[in-house]
């Protein structure tokens, strides 16, 4: 019984399994269906368009036009892989052969096939027009932004100090006024009701946490964080970029936690009112990016750790500009709440001209004192400073500061002069760039600390890389630097794009730059982005991985079990480590795209280059296969080339190195083994041989003579029984006997020590017999001139 359950129970899992699998739609379904969602969308976002939107409708109907040109584009791309596979069917069914019927079921098969086509064509095709109308709504909505942004600095209003401008501000005030009283009567109505219904233990809860969380709890966090990273981190400049990113993080945080709270205990206790809800959200979002403003500023300066500090400043200069990051996020607190504030009443146009204007100042204010603080640090680094880099410096932040003086009082006449959009949109431009270059800063310090800390070849990591991987520790530390740079660029191509964000321009335009970037370009129907070229990069660093294991492989295990002598396992290992290279170059190609026919085509188009420019290069590789192919010479072969003698170290594909007698290395290229004579010693055998060459006077006993010969060659330890040495009478001249004698020893390298002893035991012997040794003695005669007559003696 138990067992017919289990087998009932399975067979229910199995009919549901195939219910579920039958129940999916085919991917010609699904990507129809994206196809049509995402014209809807498109359709909706046109028609948005044709009334009158604010910002951030724009923003949603970009978004929206963008999420539909992704789909509509993926639905593309596989109803093309679908279209590939009918042809890939009507291919495989060939062309109709005249004369030939064809069978009934194989023409319906046909039929059905180019049907299919058709279809598939037209849904590819509607779907490219829709990834083209949607880049055309994006474009036009960015246009749209661009034009307002234009029109908003343009526009010049009346004068702060004209009169015409205060008295719109007066005469706008009444109604502005009404309005506020309006929005905070509700809100005072909604308070008495909270109030009467209970005691607001929600809203009490919520302020003490906010408390909480401002105070005692981010103290106790950082100092925690701090606590952690001395004992645990790996380094001083892991654990300062740590530091820093903890104390950004929870300076971020804990403030709009705070508010957060703040906000959701009056929605407990009912005490906030519907109207002001966006107030509420923009006082979470003030608190967050105040609490960012002042955290960032922390974290780069670090005024009372300068242990911690990551930016190379000194003491006065952290403790002076410590105040600015206050300030700056005082300002920017203000100025969203205030612009929220204007949005939730109602405000005139002249009442936020007017408040536009005092955030000017107000900002101006900030920047200028700024640029003041800045000015007497430079003049103090100054008499204190006086090397070449220090002057370097101070003529950088001189520059940069006199340029914000410029940008300050253009700002400053604009203002003057009526143009109020122009004048707060600089000075809001200019303290969001140097935020943004702080935050910018910040990362690529830290990104470069950890990336090149992690990847060095005495950390955790890199000995794990070198002795799992067997990667070398130079390799290591490339890859640390290589990150760092890949990982700052990225972050300075982010930050170009947030740089015109406040403003609603240029970022949407540009992250679709990027993401066209990131998508890839077409280069000979081969897709290019850097996804691909990632793949690629991975897959030939595996495929390099299993050539090295390869290669370890053959020489630790197969080759050593083999019979072959050295030489022919190099042979061996080099071909076979080349062939494997090959193969993951070719791997890693494919996952390109790339396949064997576009790389022969490469290959015939490069070899008019090889055949002219590389032709030497091509020549030594060529004769390093035939060395390795033919083995005229091989690993361990006493060889000389020219005037060189020595051994055979290694042969590669492109050239030989023979270690000298003095130890030097002789890199020879494969060509010249081959073209030129070369002297094997070691080739036919690893014997030496020993000649000596000597002379005795002719009346010397030729028989003894040859015997203290061979008697010497015998006592010699290295010469060899066999071949057995030999002691002849090479010729007589000159009143001497010349004599030629040979003796063999086990390798032509023991030839110089073994001839040594040889010739000293001679001189040694034949001193002791008393015979001479030598050549045939020459005699020299001077041959003057001729005497003459009257020199002659006089005859008897």
């Amino acid at each position: 019984m138990t067992t017919m359950r289990r087998w009932l129970g399975m067979l229910l899992i199995l009919l549901c399994i195939g219910a579920t699998a039958t129940a999916q739609p085919s991917p010609t379904v699904t990507a129809t269906q994206q196809l049509a969602q995402a014209e809807s969308d498109l359709n909706s976002v046109d028609g948005a368009l044709d009334d009158k939107i604010d910002r951030d409708t724009r923003s949603r109907l970009r978004d929206q036009a963008l999420s539909a040109q992704g789909d509509a584009k993926a639905a593309a791309d596989q109803l093309r892989a679908q279209l590939a596979l009918v042809d890939a069917q009507i291919a495989g069914l060939g062309p109709p052969v005249a004369g030939v019927v064809e069978a009934p079921d194989i023409r319906a098969e046909r039929r059905d096939l180019a049907t299919a086509r058709s279809t598939l064509d037209s849904k590819v095709k509607r779907g490219q027009l829709i990834v083209v109308e949607a880049g055309q709504l994006i474009a036009e909505i960015d246009r749209i932004q661009a034009a307002e942004i234009s029109q908003r600095i343009s526009v010049r209003a009346a004068s702060p100090l004209s009169p015409r401008f205060w008295n719109a501000v007066l005469v706008a005030f009444p109604r502005d006024m009404r309005r506020v009283t309006t929005l905070m009567s509700r809100e005072s109505i909604q308070i008495n009701r909270g109030l009467l219904s209970g005691f607001p233990s929600g809203a009490l809860f919520g302020g003490v946490l906010a408390l909480a969380l401002l105070f005692p709890v981010r103290q106790m966090l950082r100092r925690a964080g701090q606590r952690y990273l001395i004992t645990d981190a790996p380094g001083h400049r892991v654990r300062r970029s740590a530091n820093a990113l903890w104390r950004v993080f929870v300076g971020t945080a804990m403030p709009t936690a705070a508010a957060f709270l703040f906000v959701q205990g009056l929605r407990w206790s009912a005490l906030l009112a519907p109207t002001w809800e966006p107030l509420a959200g923009a006082l979470i979002l003030a608190a967050g990016f105040a609490g960012f403003t002042v955290a960032v500023g922390g974290a780069f300066l670090m005024a009372n750790q300068p242990s911690w500090r990551i930016a190379p400043l000194t003491d006065d200069s952290a403790t002076a500009l410590r105040p600015v990051s206050w300030a700056l996020a005082f300002v920017a607190f203000a100025v969203i709440l205030i612009d929220a504030f204007n949005a939730t009443v109602g405000a005139s146009a002249a009442a936020q001209l007017a408040l536009e204007a005092a955030e000017v100042v107000v900002q101006l204010g900030l920047i200028c004192g700024t640029l003041l603080i800045v000015g007497r640090l430079r003049s103090r680094a100054a008499q204190t400073d006086t090397s070449e880099s220090g002057a370097a410096t101070s003529a950088g932040v001189g520059a940069v500061t006199l340029a914000l003086w410029l940008v300050a009082a253009g700002s400053a006449l604009a203002l003057l002069i009526g143009y109020i959009g122009l004048a707060i949109t600089v000075v809001q431009f200019v303290l969001w760039a140097t935020l943004l270059a702080v935050c910018t800063y910040l990362l690529m310090v830290v990104i470069d600390d950890v990336a090149t800390s992690l990847f060095q070849r005495d950390s955790r990591i890199g000995l794990t890389l070198r002795h799992g991987m067997g990667i070398g520790g130079s390799a290591v530390d490339q890859f640390g630097v290589l990150l760092s740079a890949l990982l700052r660029l990225v972050v300075i191509v982010i930050a170009l794009g947030l740089l015109l964000y406040p403003f609603g321009a240029g970022f949407g335009s540009f992250l679709d730059r990027v993401g066209a970037l990131a998508r890839g370009v077409q280069v000979g129907g081969v897709a290019i982005s850097p996804g691909t070229i990632l793949q690629f990069v991975a897959v030939l660093a595996l495929g390099l991985f299993l050539v090295r294991q390869f290669t370890g492989w053959l020489d630790t295990r197969y080759l050593p079990s083999t019979d072959l002598d050295a030489g022919v396992r190099n042979s061996v290992r080099m071909v076979a480590r080349y062939l494997a290279i090959a193969l993951a170059v070719v791997w890693a190609l494919a996952s390109l795209g790339i396949g064997m026919e576009r790389i022969a085509l490469l290959l015939s188009a490069l070899s008019v280059g090889i055949g002219f420019g590389l032709q030497a290069i091509t020549s030594n590789f060529v004769s390093g296969l035939i060395l390795l192919a033919e083995r005229p010479i091989k690993i361990g072969d006493l060889i000389r080339v020219g005037t060189d003698e020595g051994d055979v170290k290694r042969i590669s594909v492109r050239s030989t190195e023979i270690e000298l007698g003095d130890h030097s290395t002789l890199i020879v290229p494969n060509s010249e083994l081959i073209t030129k004579s070369v002297l094997n010693k070691t080739l036919a055998g690893p014997l030496g041989r020993i000649q000596v060459q000597f002379s005795v006077p002719i009346a010397t006993d030729a028989d003894r003579v040859r015997a203290i010969v061979l008697e010497t060659f015998t006592a010699e330890p290295a010469v060899l029984d066999a071949p057995a040495p030999s002691a002849m009478v090479d010729q007589i001249a000159d009143g001497r006997i010349h004599f030629n004698c040979f003796a063999h020893v086990a390798s032509p390298r023991g030839t110089g020590d073994a001839r040594s002893n040889v010739l000293l035991t001679l001189l040694r012997r034949m001193r002791e017999e008393g015979i001479e040794l030598g050549t045939v003695p020459q005699q020299m005669q001077l041959i003057g001139p001729a005497p003459s007559s009257s020199d002659l003696p006089p005859t008897s």
